[in-house]
């Protein structure tokens, strides 16, 4: 088995040194969705973690539980999508520096 070249093991470090900007990035990017009535909020980062959720404090009765969890569940799937989305789109450079089949 060949060993890489000089050039190669080059590429490598830039690459691995791009991935750790990378990493970072995603890890400070907050992305925020708030459910339809603007009663709830979550933000949440680049990582797929759940930065902070505000919740209005009229949905904070026994008689708003369904509707708190509904717009729970519409906000997070909401703000993880979009997330996902733009984690994505910020790796597309990346992976095709890599050079992967089907990139």
């Amino acid at each position: 088995m060949a060993l890489p070249n000089f050039g190669q093991m080059k590429d490598m470090y830039q690459l691995q040194k791009k991935a750790k900007q990378l990493q970072k990035e995603l890890k400070e990017l907050e992305i925020e969705a708030r459910s339809t009535d603007n009663l709830v909020g979550v933000v949440v980062s680049g990582e797929m973690k759940i930065v902070a959720i505000e919740i209005a404090d009229e949905l904070l009765t026994p008689e708003k539980k369904n509707e708190l969890e509904a717009n729970l569940k519409d906000t997070i799937g909401q703000a993880m999508s979009r997330a996902q989305t733009e984690s994505a789109t910020r790796m597309q450079p990346l992976l095709k520096d890599m050079k992967l089949p089907g990139m």
